[in-house]
């Protein structure tokens, strides 16, 4: 909506001003409507179709928490489910949530009726209006337009599928193993008795080929079908029991008499290791009624949700924060089946003892934000999550970068799983590992992988090691698959040193005295980038000169963004940057142009969406914050190192604004909960500001309350309650904090903090104060 213009205000006046406008968006709805029934149900309050527009990328379907299965609609959108499009062409079976290229899909399943003539799904894809479509957390039902309905819902290993068909004697379910979101490259189909079917379907594929991966399948219906058969590229054949083809359609269908009994329920299983783990899977988890499954998975999310409790907010707020809370337990995955076994990197089959294992690892994303949210929320499984990715360096011999299944796919670049690890170890998830986890992350560190290996590791060490920067080779050939970091040689260095930067951390901690002098120096290597004559972060060939467009809203050798966005991530070290570019005034100068915070100003809401965000794909955005991707996450919480820690929640919170609470309402690629995280976050007040270490930056909540419950196990206390009480649309600054009733001046906590405290009270007014200003009060550099 457009605003009318109105006098520039500046100093205390212009904050007043500032206040009004955010917390008029975030926290005026709860006088204007009525909040939702505090005695309510909070999965009432999540929407899963928020992000499946705009290339958010989420899937609406049904799955618990970090389940295997993700039983959800395919419109034809390389990811799955588009808002946009009104054709269902099955519900498969495996998704990730928020990812920017085609994966998974397995296993599209479809009810229809009369003969079975199509066996293309594209083709034979039923119409739907989101009139007849409904979702909620473990949940998803449509009416197609053939007059089927459908539902869905699953346990961790299995999907449930109910569908309710019209009269007939000619009702199907095709099952097809030969068409996915990526490339399937084989498919196999046995039909074992009149109830059950069994496949066996490789698939490839993430951005680029990748090496391929295997997943099997047992479907097992609530009644025998009264006759089926097979389909192998057009030629469907009655009666067959067997199909197999390479890279060509393929699968089974089965058909019911619905002339009395119009409903069939069918509970697919799957299996990462063969088709005996499937079935056993299948025993496990299957043989329960539809609702008994739905019930039981609407409670597993009702106790996840119930873990965080937000008092006060509008209903649009607390409705885009718990659906973002939801979206951050939708991964990594259980990778194991029931009894343990798990298929590892060396596509060897193992056993977990002691511990469940998961797979499909977004790292250049999740170390940002995801992976430290669910270390407070999640910690039992977190350290899992840990365990596994040391499962794969000490089977595949090197840790993941973007590994999906039981691949690497070497999509992004730098050394994520760095930050993702050291995580793990600073919240106390890697106790009995630590050791093992310094070892795999210093051969990381200091190596590269051979060439006869999957991962790419960090590919450009060699140089960086020898020259302190990794070097932008245009157009240079790849040697495996995925992303190179010689592409964007000037974001991998500032990726790699601020790896360095928390690898340090760990190592002093451990007593590694030498490694954590080695990489604190490494840590200052982001300085071997900057080019002084522009005053900004740029990229170096091989021989070192300084390379491409000077002009520092130019991407050339940077991922997904410019130097522009690219300049705040050194947070291992941010009054070190900050002296390069010219001391605190200077960085807030160019803080405040990077926010466009004049314009911020006069209109939060619209400055999020028409000057920061230029459209869903946008990440290379010149020389504005972009909040859409993972580069400028950290970066709103600079101003808590430059003296001006409430243009932190200024920013942070017109950022809120574009988390709403429909199709489009998701900023950029959910990336495995990575963005949603972010959400949550940033409204508790409490955020990672140094990534792979034990700080948290302090900002002001966009609720009132905020109780967090907490694993005894890890945090002593068992909980947290966060409170700004007052905050409203004219006092939303932080005046003064405390921390279990002691004064809290610093702009961060750290993790022993947590452990220690039960309480963390803002007293808020209507201007900024001189809370958190001092020099004392910011987060420190590391080493």
């Amino acid at each position: 909506m457009h605003r009318t213009p109105r006098p520039r205000l500046r100093g205390p006046a212009a904050a007043l001003a500032a206040a009004a406008l955010l917390g008029g968006v975030l926290t005026g709805g709860a006088t204007a409507q009525a909040a939702p029934r505090t005695d309510g149900r909070l999965t009432d309050l999540v929407n899963p179709f928020i992000g499946t527009q705009n290339e958010g990328n989420t899937y609406p379907g049904a799955s618990v928490p970090f389940g295997m299965v993700q039983l959800s609609p395919d419109t034809g959108h390389n990811t799955g489910y588009d808002y946009g499009e009104n054709h269902i062409r099955g519900f498969s079976a495996v998704h990730l949530s928020g990812v920017g290229c085609g994966l998974g899909g397995d296993l599209p399943t479809l009810p229809t009726t009369g003969d079975v003539t199509e066996t293309d799904y594209a083709k034979y894809a039923a119409e739907f209006s989101h009139d007849d479509e409904k979702a909620s957390p473990g949940y998803y039902k449509v009416g197609l337009k053939t007059g089927i309905g459908a539902e869905l819902t699953a346990t961790q290993r299995t999907g449930v599928q109910r569908y309710t068909f019209p009269a007939t004697d000619k009702a199907n379910v095709l099952l097809n193993a030969g068409q996915s979101l990526h490339r399937t490259l084989s498919s196999e189909v046995e039909i074992l008795d009149s109830r059950t079917v069994r496949t066996a379907i490789t698939g490839s594929g993430f951005c680029q080929d990748t090496k391929p991966y295997t997943v099997y399948t047992v479907t097992h219906f609530d009644r025998p079908f009264t006759t089926s058969g097979t389909w192998n590229g057009d030629t469907v054949t009655e009666g067959s029991r067997k199909s197999s083809a390479t890279d060509a359609r393929n699968g089974a269908w089965l058909r019911f008499d619905t002339s009395k009994d119009r409903t069939v329920e069918a509970t697919t299983a799957l299996s990462y290791v063969d088709a005996e783990g499937a079935a056993l899977n299948l025993r496990a988890e299957g043989g329960r009624s539809f609702d008994r499954v739905e019930r039981a998975a609407q409670r597993t999310w009702e106790d996840r949700l119930e873990g965080v409790k937000a008092q006060g907010g509008s209903d649009e707020l607390r409705r885009t924060f718990y659906s973002s809370l939801y979206r951050s337990f939708l991964a990594p995955n259980v990778g194991s089946d029931v009894d343990g076994r798990y298929t590892g990197w060396d596509q060897k089959t193992h056993r977990g003892k002691g511990f469940t294992y998961y797979q499909n690892w977004s790292l250049w994303d999740t170390y940002r934000t995801q992976a430290q949210l669910l270390s407070l929320l999640a910690p039992r499984e977190s350290r899992d999550m840990a365990i596994s990715v040391l499962r794969i360096d000490a089977e595949s011999g090197w840790l993941p970068k973007w590994g999906y299944g039981t691949v690497e796919t070497n999509i992004m670049t730098g050394d994520p799983v760095t930050p993702f690890l050291t995580n793990a170890y600073q919240q106390g998830l890697l106790k009995g590992y630590e050791e093992q986890a310094y070892r795999a992350l210093k051969k990381n560190a200091d190596g590269v992988p051979a060439a006869d290996s999957a991962p790419v590791g960090r590919e450009a060490n060699v140089e960086y090691l020898k020259d302190g920067f990794a070097p932008y080779i245009k157009d240079r050939q790849h040697a495996k698959p995925g992303d190179s970091d010689y592409d964007h040689g000037a974001s991998a260095t500032l990726e790699y040193a601020l790896s360095d930067g928390m690898l340090a951390e760990m190592a002093r901690d451990l007593g590694h005295d030498a490694d954590a002098a080695r990489y604190d120096a490494r840590a200052q290597n982001y300085r071997k980038i900057f080019d002084p004559s522009t005053g900004f972060f740029r990229a170096r060939d091989a021989s070192g000169a300084f390379t491409g467009p000077a002009d520092p809203a130019e991407s050339e050798g940077f991922h997904e963004g410019t130097s522009w966005q690219y300049q705040w991530m050194v947070p291992q070290d941010i009054p070190g940057m900050v002296d390069l570019i010219g001391g605190k005034d200077a960085a807030n100068q160019r803080l405040d142009s990077f926010f466009a915070y004049d314009k911020l100003l006069d209109d939060p809401a619209r400055t999020a969406r028409e000057v920061w965000v230029n459209g869903p794909y946008a990440y290379y955005n010149a020389d504005k914050y972009n909040p859409q991707n993972e580069p400028d996450l950290i970066a709103p919480y600079t101003y808590l190192s430059t003296g001006q820690p409430w243009k932190t929640t200024d920013v942070v919170h017109a950022a809120l604004t574009l988390f709403t609470n429909g199709p489009t309402g998701m900023t950029g690629n959910d990336d495995l909960g990575t963005m949603s995280a972010w959400m949550v976050l940033s409204s508790i007040g409490v955020f990672p500001v140094q990534p792979g270490t034990d700080t948290w930056g302090l900002s002001t909540p966009a609720f009132e309350r905020v109780d967090i419950k907490l694993d005894r196990r890890y945090y002593p206390r068992g909980s947290l309650t966060v409170s700004a009480p007052g905050a409203s649309d004219t006092d939303r600054y932080i005046q003064s904090a405390r921390l279990d009733g002691a004064k809290q001046s610093r702009t961060y906590l750290t993790t022993d903090d947590i452990r220690s405290a039960r309480s963390l009270s803002f007293t808020v007014g209507s201007e900024p104060s001189a809370w958190g200003t001092a020099p004392e009060d910011a987060p420190p550099a590391l080493g």
